[in-house]
């Protein structure tokens, strides 16, 4: 480490801890993942030195996609790797390893890419590996203009950021599937109650069992061809309308 960027170090570090506690203050009051992914990409342009662009490359079950990137240029460089099948972004996505290239390093190794990347004028890579769960995998990219945008300190500022990054987007999953199973749940209680209601009523009303009130409300919402909570709901409705 050279002695000027010895001497950014202490800036550097405040730099992502302040992108750090933004992430965290985003993920209680931020619902949408993909506007999350945004904030990361936005976040690590300020944290990292010498990123000019940023994206966030997710695998759905092997396919890759780009769901947050800072311009139309780096996500349309992004996309090349995909169609090409090689590249920064997917090489540090597929390996769970950090990948930091010159433009000349990328000529040997991924000459298609390495050609979109100089017309497009970028000449630095430096990606780093994302594993939120089992299914879903993917990268933290970084596109510099200049020919030597990332030293090793760069590097290990931006395993650090994506370390604390992957860790805060776990929970933000967590808490999501949590939320979604309760919100299930509570409507699967709602569609309970007023089946039963409608049972009840039409118990009452007919004089049969409650197997029987079901399979009458079963063979409607089948006729109606709508489902049976539906049906059930504007069944109880109306009887307690008229």
């Amino acid at each position: 480490m050279d002695r000027a960027r010895d001497e950014m170090w202490p800036q550097v570090l405040d730099e992502v801890t302040g992108a750090l506690e933004s992430l965290t203050a985003a993920l209680g009051s931020v619902d949408d993942f993909t506007v999350l992914l945004q904030q990361v990409c936005a976040q690590v342009t300020k944290a990292i030195p010498g990123v000019d662009e940023a994206t966030v490359t997710l695998l759905d079950d092997g396919n890759a996609r780009t769901a947050a990137t800072t311009s139309d240029v780096v996500a349309g460089l992004d996309g090349d790797q995909y169609a090409l099948g090689h590249g920064p972004c997917l090489d540090a996505a597929r390996s769970g390893a950090l990948v930091r290239v010159s433009i000349a390093q990328a000529r040997d190794r991924w000459p298609d890419f390495a050609r979109d990347a100089t017309e497009a004028g970028f000449a630095s890579f430096l990606s780093a590996p994302i594993v939120i769960d089992d299914g879903h995998a993917g990268a933290v990219n970084c596109y510099s203009t200049h020919a030597h945008g990332f030293a090793e300190l760069d590097e290990k500022l931006l395993d650090l950021y994506t370390s604390a990054v992957t860790a805060a987007l776990r929970v933000y999953h967590r808490y999501q599937h949590a939320r979604r199973t309760a919100a299930h749940l509570r409507t699967a209680l709602e569609s309970r109650a007023v089946i039963d209601q409608a049972k009840g009523i039409l118990m009452a009303v007919r004089r049969i069992d409650a197997d029987q009130a079901f399979t009458l409300l079963v063979e409607q919402s089948q006729r109606d061809n709508i489902k049976l909570r539906d049906l059930a709901t504007r069944f109880v409705a109306h009887v307690t309308s008229a």
